[in-house]
């Protein structure tokens, strides 16, 4: 194999690594606190990454919601989860390896990272 062969063999390799990595980053549990009307309210998301398809729960002291439409992308991610015949959609996108932006209709949240 000549030097120009094995150079992009190594590219290519480097790139497909860094993709499975940022797709399976977020796999796993996260926090956030959410104010609202009656005080705060802890929030757990538990996310799994499988290729492109995100799946996972929301869980808070009121019960467990499923997310659905999940979709990861090069560190960039969306869903949509249902409450009372009403579906929320959020995009989110990694910031750091124990930081998490999630954006939708109703504002920004930031979400850590669990260590368990």
């Amino acid at each position: 194999m000549d030097f120009k062969k094995l150079s992009m063999l190594c590219v290519a390799l480097m790139i497909v690594g860094m993709t499975a990595y940022a797709q399976s980053d977020i796999t796993g549990k996260w926090k956030a606190t959410l104010s609202g009307p009656q005080g705060e309210m802890e929030l757990t998301f538990n996310y799994k990454v499988d290729n492109e398809t995100l799946t996972g729960t929301i869980a808070s002291q009121m019960g467990e919601i499923p997310l659905e439409n999940g979709k990861v992308e090069a560190g960039k991610f969306s869903y949509d989860f249902a409450i009372q015949d009403m579906t929320m959609s959020h995009t989110g996108e990694l910031i750091s390896e124990d930081e998490l932006k999630v954006v939708s209709q109703r504002g920004e949240m930031k979400l850590t990272r669990v260590k368990e």
